[in-house]
């Protein structure tokens, strides 16, 4: 039975895995070799405690709990030494991911499984970065982490079963509904997602809508939770560009990315992060 997390990445996926994982009952590490990083981190995080326990779904005792299970750490060798689970959840990028699995690798004890957080990339070649392919997984959380009910658990060529049903144990004490599947690029929902919000780039390209008109339109037409434009300035737009480049690397023409993404990504429209995406943030900022 896994106690002890270790979190790589403290950016809004790995934030967000380190407070389920706390409030899961786990004992989790943070890594990140950015001090700064840790310290937004933990600011963050505790504020998400915060309103969790103003709207009745966290009780102060579980909160405070859940903080004497938090670390944060610099130190990705030493955190690594202690972990029996690593969750990888660093940029989309393959050499970063490649290594940090050399050095997990490296560090960690025989018996520790890890687990990739990614929406696209291949938890076969991931685990090709290190010697344990039968305990190498993805596990695919979805933004914001803490709201988001769903974990993609994504077997490789070699992942064993049991580190599938370890993998599960864990996702589900986090409070998650899973569905386990086997590795194709994009999985289920990332293939869906991409397709749906670039195909409204290319509306907004033609001047079909406004964006407003077009989230409205999907949101309320279609029953999503939220509208394209919306989703992915809250996941950042160039996040999207690199999974649509890696998308249409592997499964042709229709991953093309529209013409416009890729003109907003270059302006540094990246989303909420930088305070303009498709919509306009800068405002709202200066309001509060």
């Amino acid at each position: 039975m896994i106690t002890n997390i270790t979190v790589v990445g403290s950016g809004v996926m790995g934030r967000g895995i380190a407070y389920a994982g706390a409030v899961g009952g786990f004992r989790v590490t943070i890594v990140d070799v950015n001090t700064a990083a840790l310290d937004s981190a933990q600011t963050e995080i505790e504020a998400i405690m915060e309103k969790g326990i103003q709207y009745g779904k966290l009780s102060p005792e579980k909160a405070e709990e859940a903080k004497g299970r938090l670390f944060f750490s610099s130190s990705l060798e030493k955190a690594a030494e202690e972990a029996e689970l690593i969750i990888e959840a660093v940029p989309e990028k393959e050499q970063i991911k490649k290594a940090v699995f050399e050095t997990i690798e490296q560090y960690a004890k025989a018996d520790c499984y890890f687990a990739t957080n990614t929406s696209t990339m291949s938890p076969t070649e991931i685990a090709s970065y290190a010697n344990r392919p039968e305990k190498t997984i993805a596990m695919h959380f979805f933004n914001p982490v803490h709201k988001m009910p769903l974990v993609e658990i994504v077997k490789g060529l070699e992942t064993s079963d049991e580190t599938v049903a370890v993998v599960k144990d864990v996702a589900e004490k986090m409070g998650k509904e899973t569905v386990v599947i086997n590795e194709f690029p994009g999985f289920v929902t990332s293939r869906i997602s991409c397709l749906v919000g670039n195909e409204a780039f290319y509306m907004l390209q033609e001047g079909l809508g406004t964006p407003e008109e077009i989230d409205k339109a999907i949101k309320l037409g279609l029953n999503y939770p939220m509208g394209p434009f919306e989703l992915v300035d809250l996941v950042g737009l160039d996040a999207r560009l690199n999974n649509m480049n890696y998308l249409h690397s592997k499964l042709g023409e229709k991953y093309r990315p529209a013409p416009l993404l890729e003109q907003y990504v270059k302006a540094g429209r990246l989303g909420k992060k930088s305070g303009r995406g498709v919509y306009d943030y800068r405002n709202k900022e200066e309001e509060k």
